[in-house]
C-alpha cells in the first residue's frame, strides 16, 4: 500500500496573526479565509498545518469536501472540543459542537423532527409575518423624515441594525414565546460569540494554557457562562411556573423541550435543554442577519438585478399587500439571487472543524487519528474549475439550463455548502431559507431602493460569521 503525506507550508506567519484577530481586518491583513485559498492555490485542495501541537487539515475543493462529509462522513463525525466550549455550551451537550455518539443523536433527532421541522418552520409564519411588518413600518419611518430645510426627504436606513433587531425577534419569540426576553438575551449572546470566537492558546500549545489565566480570559468565559446560565435558567423556570405566559407561541421551543423533559427525562436534562435553546438562537440569529446584510449589498451594487428581481415579485404578487407563501414558490429570480449570496457571501467562510476518529485516507493521503479537519467552503464558492466568472454576482448562473442550475445550497451539492453537509450539516436551513425569502420578497415588493450616492464598501468582518466591517445603509422610497 502506498502512503502519501499531505503537503503543508514550511510556516504561516500571517495566518497566525490572522487567528488572533477576531475583530476587523485591513487591507494589509487579509482574512484567514483568504489567506488559505491563496495557499491552496499552491499547496493543493488537501493541505496540513499546525496550530501549535495540533494537526489541521484544510479541504479547499468540492471533491475534497464531499470525501470528508460523504464518503467518511461517520468517521469525521466529532467536533474538537475547546476548554472555553465545555464552560460555555453546558460542556459540549448542544448540536453543534457535541461530540458524536448516543447522547449527540437523540438531541439531533429533537432538532430535526421536533423543533426545525418544515411543518415546524410553517408554524412560526406568523411570527415572521409580524416581524417584518414591523420591519417595513421602521423603513417607512426614514422614507417620511423631515429635512433640515423643513422639507421632506428620505432618511438613510441602517439595514444592519434593523437586519438584526429582526433575526433576533423573530428567533427568540419562536425560541421563548415573546420578544420580551430576546431583547435581555441579546446582550449575553454578544458576549458568548465574542468569547467563543476568541483564539485561546492553550488549546493549542497545552504548555502555554496559564496564558488564559493571566490575561483574563479564563475569568471572562466564567463570567459569561454564568449570566448565560442565568438568563436560561429564568426563562425554563417561567415556563414553568407560568406557562400562560408563552402567548400566542404555545409551541415555542423552550414549551417543547420542557414537554420531552417532562414525558422522558431520560432522554433530555435542563443542561441540554439550555444547550438546545442556546444552539438555535445564537445560530439562527447571526446567519439570517448576515445574509440579509449581504443580499442588499450586492442588490445595491447590481442595480439591474435588482430591477429584474423586483419585477418578478411585484408581478408575481400582483395587488395584493402580503406576499403568500404560493407566490415565494414561484419566485425562480429570486432563488437564484439567494443562492449566489450563499456562493458568493459564505455566512460561515470557514466551516466548523471536525476531528477524524480513526485513521484514513482522503483523495489518497494518509489523516491520521485526532487531525483535526476544516472545509473552506468559501473557496470552493470562488473555486473556478466549478464556476464561471467566480468574482462575479451573478444569479443567472443558476438559471436557464446552465450547468449550475440544479445546485442547491441545502448539503447535497458539495459546490456549494453554506450549512455544511452530512451528519453535522446545520439543521437550521429551512428556519433561516423561509425567513429570508420572505423578508427580501417584502423588501423588493413595497421598496425602491439606492445607495447614498457612493460606492459600498464590500470589505468582510473576521469571526466565525462574515458580516460587512462596516453598517450598510440605503435610501428608501415606497413603491405602493
Amino acid at each position: 500500500m502506498v502512503h502519501q503525506t499531505l503537503p503543508k507550508p514550511e510556516k504561516l506567519p500571517s495566518l497566525a496573526a490572522n487567528a488572533a484577530d477576531n475583530r476587523k481586518t485591513s487591507p494589509a491583513r487579509p482574512l484567514p479565509h483568504r489567506n488559505l485559498r491563496l495557499l491552496a492555490g499552491k499547496y493543493g485542495p488537501l493541505m496540513l498545518l499546525h496550530f501549535g501541537s495540533v494537526p489541521v487539515v484544510v479541504a479547499s475543493s468540492a471533491e475534497a469536501a464531499r470525501e470528508i462529509m460523504k464518503t467518511h462522513d461517520l468517521n469525521f463525525g466529532s467536533r474538537p472540543v475547546y476548554k472555553a466550549y465545555k464552560k460555555l455550551l453546558y460542556d459540549c451537550k448542544n448540536v453543534a459542537v457535541a461530540p458524536y455518539g448516543e447522547s449527540w443523536r437523540k438531541a439531533k433527532g429533537i432538532f430535526v423532527l421536533q423543533l426545525l421541522s418544515n411543518k415546524r418552520v410553517q408554524s412560526y409564519r406568523w411570527i415572521r409575518e409580524e416581524e417584518t411588518a414591523l420591519l417595513v413600518e421602521k423603513i417607512e419611518e426614514c422614507c417620511c423624515s423631515s429635512s433640515s430645510d423643513g422639507g421632506s426627504a428620505a432618511a438613510p436606513v441602517n439595514l444592519t441594525r434593523l437586519f438584526s433587531e429582526l433575526s433576533v425577534a423573530g428567533i427568540c419569540r419562536s425560541a421563548f414565546g415573546e420578544s420580551e426576553n430576546g431583547k435581555k438575551f441579546v446582550e449575553s449572546m454578544t458576549e458568548l460569540m465574542e468569547q467563543l470566537g476568541t483564539i485561546n492558546v492553550g488549546d493549542f500549545i497545552p504548555w502555554l494554557s496559564w496564558i488564559s489565566r493571566v490575561n483574563g480570559f479564563d475569568k471572562r468565559v466564567e463570567r459569561v457562562a454564568k449570566d448565560m446560565d442565568y438568563f436560561l435558567e429564568g426563562v425554563i423556570q417561567e415556563h414553568l411556573e407560568n406557562p400562560e405566559k408563552a402567548g400566542n407561541n404555545s409551541e415555542s421551543f423552550v414549551h417543547i423541550l420542557l414537554r420531552n423533559y417532562s414525558s422522558d427525562a431520560s432522554s433530555i436534562d435542563r443542561e441540554r435543554i439550555k444547550a438546545l435553546v442556546q444552539d438555535v438562537v445564537v445560530g439562527g440569529t447571526d446567519t439570517t442577519s448576515s445574509v440579509l446584510e449581504w443580499v442588499m449589498t450586492e442588490l445595491l451594487r447590481h442595480p439591474n438585478v435588482m430591477e429584474k428581481l423586483q419585477n418578478e415579485v411585484r408581478e408575481i404578487v400582483g395587488g395584493k399587500s402580503i406576499v403568500t407563501d404560493d407566490d415565494l414558490a414561484k419566485m425562480d429570480y429570486m432563488k437564484a439571487v439567494i443562492k449566489e449570496t450563499f456562493r458568493y457571501h459564505i455566512p460561515v467562510p470557514m466551516l466548523l472543524p471536525r476531528v477524524a476518529d480513526k485513521d484514513v485516507k482522503i483523495m489518497g493521503y494518509d489523516i491520521s487519528a485526532g487531525t483535526m479537519v476544516m472545509a473552506n467552503a468559501w473557496a470552493i464558492g470562488r473555486d473556478p474549475d466549478l464556476w464561471d466568472e467566480p468574482e462575479k454576482f451573478d444569479p443567472e448562473r443558476f438559471l436557464n439550463n446552465t450547468k449550475n442550475e440544479n445546485i442547491d445550497f441545502r448539503g447535497l451539492d458539495f459546490e456549494l455548502i453554506p450549512f455544511g453537509a452530512g451528519r453535522r450539516r446545520c439543521p437550521g436551513i429551512s428556519f433561516a431559507a423561509a425567513t429570508i425569502e420572505f423578508v427580501l420578497a417584502n423588501l423588493m415588493l413595497k421598496f425602491n431602493w439606492e445607495t447614498q450616492g457612493k460606492d459600498l464598501d464590500n470589505t468582510e468582518s473576521s469571526g466565525l460569521t462574515a458580516h460587512r466591517a462596516t453598517p450598510l445603509f440605503a435610501v428608501a422610497t415606497r413603491s405602493i
